[in-house]
């Protein structure tokens, strides 16, 4: 009777693993040069800093996110903002580089800054309610001394 139970529990296994179906990037990847552009300001410090972002205004753009880039300039990120505040939750699947991860408050400040290391799957999240996540190359938030409570803005460009 035992070995008929586990026969059964592995079919019943096979069977619901064929039957889920597996999640795999919804669209196609899109150049990047295809995203809109904003002109984002940080300040803090008596420092300002200029960046140029890729803005992530669909579903399939935040999907995609900086997934197969391998090179990031220094002056160069990208913004994924949403109308309400929400924990954001992020990772680094099919991502090459190392990025800072900037988790902005519905003030504009920097409410954290995790640094995100290439193909892990550990979940990113913010610790609380943000409503936009900035990408930068990995490691300008300490290069550039940016920290905790530094306002950040940023605009479209056309």
């Amino acid at each position: 009777m035992n070995r008929i139970s586990s026969f059964m529990g592995v079919l019943l296994a096979a069977a619901l693993f064929v039957a889920i179906p597996v999640r795999a990037q919804q669209a196609p990847l899109e150049d990047l040069s295809a995203f809109p552009k904003a002109q984002l300001t940080i300040r803090g410090g008596g420092a300002s800093h200029e960046f140029t972002l890729w803005v992530a205004d669909t579903p399939s753009r935040d999907e995609q996110g900086l997934m197969f880039v391998r090179e990031l300039p220094a002056d160069r990120g990208m913004v994924f903002q949403d109308q309400q505040p929400k924990v954001w939750t992020m990772w680094m699947k099919n991502t090459f580089i190392p990025l800072d991860m900037l988790f902005i408050s519905a003030d504009g400040r920097i409410a954290q800054i995790s640094h995100a290391i290439p193909h892990d799957e550990t979940i990113i999240r913010s610790a609380i309610p943000v409503k936009a996540v900035i990408e930068l190359q990995g490691g300008i938030s300490d290069k550039l001394h940016l920290k905790v409570g530094d306002h950040a803005s940023w605009k479209p460009l056309s």
